[in-house]
């Protein structure tokens, strides 16, 4: 039974709700790396800053483990956009 809060959107980059998370915990995925697999959850442009610690609080209840027991899942380092001019080699030398 679907409850109120499933609806609620824990990834805003990829539009995952809790609902999505907790039937992937219930079907056997139980780290933030295998639900980024499936769920795309941590994978938009905040790398998982937005999202990564109500997954995590959402396995440790489900599974019941602690927070610290639960590893945290691989990211990468935020992008943003350079200006060509400063990578671009100017010739001067």
């Amino acid at each position: 039974m679907e409850r109120p809060s499933d609806k609620i959107i824990v990834c805003r980059c990829e539009e995952v709700t809790l609902g999505a998370v907790r039937q992937w915990i219930a079907e056997g995925y139980h780290t933030f790396d295998e639900l980024k697999r499936i769920l795309r959850v941590g994978m938009g442009p905040c790398q998982g800053r937005g999202c990564r610690e109500i997954v995590l609080r959402e396995i440790a209840a489900m599974t019941g483990k602690q927070m610290s027991d639960i590893p945290p899942g691989s990211f990468r380092p935020l992008t943003r956009p350079v200006k060509i001019g400063a990578i671009a080699d100017d010739g001067g030398e």
